[in-house]
């Protein structure tokens, strides 16, 4: 028999942030929406996102906290409805968390500085990229600071 967790048992071990603020100062500083995608996990419509389809080479940040996060020169056209990249501009600037909301086994990749939800990341889908993976990121986790 598979055993289940405890109802109180939390579902990820606590992590800190470099960046830690409360709830009410991420609703201060976040739209509603930007807030709902970044600090609750939620999920912008496919195919509206402000860098879905932009070409502007430059670095894209954490829209919370301003983190670099990935290079115009790793977004790829998946045609999935958001901006996908198949590599972080650094390893150690997403964290990785087990996802399993939808009824599927799913990687949720935040921001390592503040938590703040990005998206998910997809292998094995068939892409024509180094890596054979997709980060699949909301558009409104991100900024852009154009190349100069």
């Amino acid at each position: 028999m598979q055993q289940q967790k405890p109802d109180d048992a939390p579902l990820e071990p606590a992590v800190t942030y470099e960046i830690e603020k409360t709830d009410a100062e991420w609703r201060a500083e976040l739209s509603p929406e930007e807030y709902h995608v970044l600090r609750e996990a939620g999920t912008e419509r496919p195919f509206v996102g402000e860098y879905t389809d932009t070409k502007t080479v430059g670095v894209y940040g954490c829209r919370a906290c301003g983190a670099e996060l990935f290079s115009s020169e790793t977004k790829f056209d998946s045609h999935c409805g958001w901006p996908s990249y198949y590599a972080p501009l650094a390893g150690d600037s997403v964290q990785y968390i087990e996802d399993v909301s939808m009824g599927m086994r799913r990687v949720e990749v935040r921001c390592a500085r503040c938590g703040g939800h990005l998206g998910h990341v997809f292998e094995g889908e068939g892409y024509g990229t180094p890596t054979d993976q997709r980060y699949c990121i909301n558009s409104i986790s991100l900024t852009l600071k154009p190349a100069e």
